[in-house]
């Protein structure tokens, strides 16, 4: 294998796919990038046996074709010490690879491209066309309550729910619940469920950089495959059931509280400097027109504050997570936010105040 390629051109590509690999692997070979060079094209391929990524890249000049897998890491950091305008030239030994560009000359070791995994191809059972945009904007509003190493393996993910009416979103980590909606025009005629690992969306989320550019998104049995230019991402599938989401969504709440998103924000945000740390509870005191927060700590430090909001109901204290929140909060894009409430052991349902596409749960705390 031989080829020649500018540093703006790989620099990319290259830390995209490098991004899929894990540091530490069981297996040597997976914390390096496949290369491979045919027809005219360099393709680089990084997993780790969850998500794959592949990038593809156009070459000029004579290329002479092969494949090896290259150490990622090492790579990278070759790649990025050298000029933004720099020409480097690629050139394989029997088991090393010389990347070379100017006076510089690099040797690094390589492994066989025979022991490198590939995804198992199947049939695609569906697939669907969505702009960038708004897939974004799926994830951005519910990735953040997605469980983290939590036992219950089907909440380490993304459900991705798709209807003829709907494409949506839902994560929880049993605590918080996020959902986001937006409108489909797809033929199908039956709900479609599948649970997206929480590393396939982070890695997913990277690669939609062009909002006016459509994506078309490839389910099958076991996988979910998307392609944009010039990459094409390939994630296994959680093999689980996700909660029933809408039994989780509280009805029923009598008990409306609108208020400025920035606002609330900040005032939570102070409250949170005096909370406890490992439970980061802070109670909220509801009268008609003001909502007070508190919170205190082991330290019998102690933090009030108050803001006016649109309220006229019952006086009502109840304790919350300030972290469930404040994420709630960022993730919310309206100057305006809503808070359905019922009462002390009820859940809230929180959205922007002018759109529902965006719903969230957060349970109460006892304090």
């Amino acid at each position: 294998m031989k080829f020649s390629i500018s540093r703006d051109a790989l620099i990319h590509p290259l830390q995209m796919v490098s991004g899929v690999v894990e540091k530490r692997q069981t297996l040597p070979v997976l914390s390096n990038v496949l290369f491979v060079v045919k027809d005219g094209f360099l393709s680089l391929t990084g997993t780790d046996l969850e998500v794959e990524l592949v990038g593809k890249i156009a070459l000029e000049g004579e290329v002479s074709e092969g494949e090896i897998t290259i150490p990622a890491k090492r790579l990278v950091d070759i790649i990025k010490s050298l000029p933004d305008a720099a020409q480097i030239n690629f050139s394989q030994g029997e088991d090393k690879i010389v990347v070379s560009s100017g006076r510089s000359r690099f040797t690094l070791s390589t492994l066989s491209s025979d022991d490198f995994p590939n995804v198992d191809d199947e049939p695609d059972l569906l697939s669907f066309e969505i702009k960038q945009s708004k897939l974004k904007q799926l994830i951005d509003a519910t990735s953040f309550a997605m469980a983290q190493q939590d036992v219950r393996y089907y909440l380490n993910g993304m459900l991705l729910e798709l209807t003829g009416e709907h494409i949506r979103t839902v994560s929880t980590d049993g605590h918080r619940l996020a959902m986001g909606t937006v409108k489909s025009e797809s033929d199908i005629t039956e709900r479609k469920q599948v649970i997206v690992p929480r590393k396939g969306i982070l890695e997913l989320n990277r690669l939609l950089t062009k909002p006016d550019e459509n994506v078309t998104v490839y389910l099958s049995d076991r996988h979910i495959r998307l392609k944009t230019d010039p990459f094409t991402f390939t994630s296994k599938l959680v093999d689980g059931k996700f909660p029933d989401y809408e039994r989780v969504l509280p009805k029923g709440g009598n008990k409306d509280v609108i208020g400025d998103r920035a606002s609330l924000k900040t005032i939570f945000s102070r409250a949170a400097i005096l909370a406890n740390e490992k439970y980061r509870g802070v109670r909220i005191n509801l009268s008609s027109g003001n909502l007070q927060v508190t919170a205190n700590n082991p330290e019998q430090e102690e933090a009030e504050d108050n803001l006016v909001v649109d309220y006229q109901g019952e006086d009502l204290e109840i304790g919350f997570n300030v972290s469930y929140l404040l994420d709630v909060l960022n993730a919310v894009q309206g100057e305006q936010v809503k808070f359905i409430l019922s009462d002390t052991n009820s859940s809230a349902l929180i959205h922007d105040f002018d759109t529902d596409e965006s719903v969230y749960v957060v349970m109460p705390m006892r304090l």
